[in-house]
């Protein structure tokens, strides 16, 4: 598929996915014209690397992740597991942090209903 069908099927704009190219989250095919040509794992691809961007990595994180993805070996993987374990990391104590702002949120919200309702009462 072209870089056109790739887009309309992740959602991720040609220009996004020129630059996970650019990065090294990406390998395209070339034709012999020279346009980019992806097959259905690319989408796959696509979808990993929105959500990891999504997530707040960056895409040089994303990177030394990748190269264990798609040429494994020995020193490759020792780097991107190290990357991945620091990303885990990362991600747990984020998503701790909004469960405690959704925490604190949860009791405003329910100190102003009660606010509210004593206000009605009266």
């Amino acid at each position: 598929m072209r870089i056109g069908e790739l887009s309309a099927r992740t959602g991720a704009s040609r220009r996004s996915l020129r630059y996970y190219e650019q990065q090294g989250l990406l390998v395209s095919a070339r034709s012999p014209s020279g346009q980019r040509c992806y097959d259905d794992d690319h989408v796959q691809r696509v979808a990993l690397v929105q959500s990891f961007l999504a997530a707040g990595m960056s895409s040089r994180t994303i990177a030394q992740m990748v190269p264990c993805m798609t040429e494994p070996n020995m020193d490759r993987a020792r780097e991107a597991l190290t990357a991945m374990n620091q990303e885990r990391n990362r991600l747990s104590s984020t998503i701790d942090s909004l469960a405690a702002a959704r925490a604190a949120l949860d009791h405003l919200i329910n100190a102003n209903r009660n606010f509210l309702a004593n206000v009605a009462d009266e």
